[in-house]
């Protein structure tokens, strides 16, 4: 009969047990944020071990200070009171040594210190559990109960140390999302100081006149608010000033959003700007925001903004005036505070005279000007910036090419450039690629670039002989074209059939040989 009773009572005890172990799991899955799980699992504790108070405390590893997450059946003065250092008390000396303690008595114990004012001389047990991640002791959980000299305290530290290893597991995952958020924090601060360094006008590269104005231009604006348009020809690095305006501003750590406007189709570069609603237009499956939106409390980059077409310039100019929109399909007014920077190759005055562009827009775009010149007229830059780009590839590509020969130097003066700064990269990346030595001489150039001289193809002869033999290829190739028929040719060539006939006679040119 009594191991009836004694089995149905051990029975009892282990659906309890279980019954509080799978609610504790259960809590500790609806959340990440130990904070948010962690008094519902101390309440769960406290209903189902029938203990009075039971607190969680985790350490501070910068402090070594052990400090109450949560707690049952204190009040928050009480737990802002509960304060120790590593070996202080029993707490302490729990996260101290990773040994659980078991205190039968608080009121003849030195050891508890009470620091929350529960009452050190009230007749209570008092057990602390480490909570282990891995072998490093993170904190402690702890409860205490009505004195009992009959009940086993050794069965209430088995069971804690269960629930602390669940707990365990949630801190764990805590700190390793703190950990990935400092790590993420720490590399946004490590690319926006490297952003910063890299944009700023001291390295853009050149020294010349031209450029120190534009220096000068980006010291002035950098700072307030005012709209910018950036002017100049393709590939002089207009992009690279709005960069340099961004990141040296009061916005550099806000969003840096930039529209290629010449890239995108009149029928899509709308939503692109202002965003859509969903169901404003076949294929809009959901709500999206614009470059605007994103944009906000930032700066917005609008490259080539004189290929904006004309109901999308009115668009625009609203924004600029009002600093608000609507999104496509929508009827809600979106408020932005967006810094703009426009560039553009094209004139856009003479736009505005051929009625192409909007007259208002062009004054709100031009409240300051920078105009960015063509590398032609910044030839003392020419050498600075290709050693720029000979360094930058040649590590690239784990080349060990170390100068620029003088004759490439002299060809490279000599050039025109109608590409500009991103012309002479291209052309110092092929030379990188094609050198064998650790110079790179002149036959490594792009062939526009090369001399009759350098490429072997030096013309012999005087002027006169020279200009003969090119009218007369140009008469051959004419005559050909028209298969022999002298007054088609010289209608060809803007000349008449006499002079034609005269030429034809002077150089020995058969005109029927052209005739089949």
């Amino acid at each position: 009969m009594s191991n009836e009773i004694s089995r149905a009572s051990l029975n009892k005890a282990d659906v309890r047990e279980l019954t509080l172990l799978f609610e504790v799991s259960r809590l500790l899955e609806q959340s990440l944020d130990l904070r948010d799980v962690v008094s519902p699992v101390l309440e769960a504790l406290a209903v189902h071990m029938d203990m009075r108070y039971a607190t969680l405390t985790l350490l501070n590893r910068r402090t070594n200070d052990i400090l109450i997450e949560a707690a049952h059946g204190l009040s928050p003065a009480q737990t802002r009171l509960g304060r120790y250092r590593l070996g202080e008390g029993v707490t302490g000396k729990v996260v101290l040594t990773g040994e659980a303690a078991i205190i039968p008595k608080t009121s003849e114990s030195e050891l508890f210190l009470d620091r929350t004012g529960r009452g050190k001389r009230a007749d209570r047990s008092f057990i602390c559990v480490p909570i282990k991640v891995g072998a490093e002791t993170v904190g402690a959980l702890s409860v205490d109960r009505e004195f009992d000299p009959q009940r086993d305290l050794k069965e209430d530290v088995r069971l804690l140390t269960i629930v602390a290893s669940l707990i365990a597991q949630a801190v764990k995952l805590r700190r390793e999302a703190q950990e990935e958020q400092e790590r993420l924090k720490q590399e946004n601060e490590r690319l926006q100081a490297e952003l910063r360094e890299r944009f700023r006008p001291s390295n853009i590269i050149g020294n010349s006149h031209e450029m120190q104005i534009v220096y000068d231009q980006i010291a002035q604006v950098a700072k307030t608010r005012a709209t910018v348009l950036i002017t100049g020809e393709t590939g002089t690095g207009k992009e690279l000033v709005a960069h340099a305006i961004h990141y040296n501003s009061d916005r550099a750590d806000r969003p840096f959003v930039k529209v290629h406007c010449a890239a995108l189709p009149d029928t899509i570069i709308e939503s692109e700007l202002f965003g859509h609603e969903k169901g404003a237009f076949t294929g809009a499956v959901a709500e999206r925001k614009g470059r605007f939106e994103l944009a906000h409390r930032g700066t917005l980059f609008l490259d080539e903004v004189g290929e904006l077409p004309p109901s999308l310039q009115i668009k625009l100019l609203r924004v600029l005036q009002e600093r608000e929109f609507e999104r496509v399909g929508g009827m809600q007014t979106i408020k932005v505070d967006v810094r703009l920077v426009a560039a553009t190759n094209r004139d856009l005055a003479k736009l505005v005279a051929e009625g192409k562009f909007r007259e208002d827009l062009y004054y709100r775009l031009h409240v300051f000007p920078i105009y960015v010149p063509p590398l032609r007229k910044r030839k003392s830059d020419i050498v600075l910036l290709a050693d720029h780009f000979l360094e930058k590839y040649a590590k690239l590509n784990s080349k060990k090419i170390r100068r620029i020969s003088s004759a490439a130097i002299d060809m490279l003066m000599s050039y025109h450039w109608p590409g500009n700064v991103r012309e002479l990269e291209n052309c110092i990346e092929r030379a990188v690629l094609v050198a064998e030595g650790d110079v790179v001489h002149p036959h490594h150039l792009p062939p526009t670039l090369q001399t009759a001289e350098a490429s072997g193809t030096s013309v012999k002869g005087d002027l006169k002989g020279l200009v003969q033999a090119y009218e007369r290829d140009l008469i051959c190739d004419a005559l050909k074209s028209n298969r022999g028929n002298m007054t088609a040719a010289a209608r060809a060539l803007g000349s008449t059939p006499r002079i034609i006939g005269y030429k034809v006679q002077q150089y020995g040119i058969d005109p029927k040989k052209y005739a089949s």
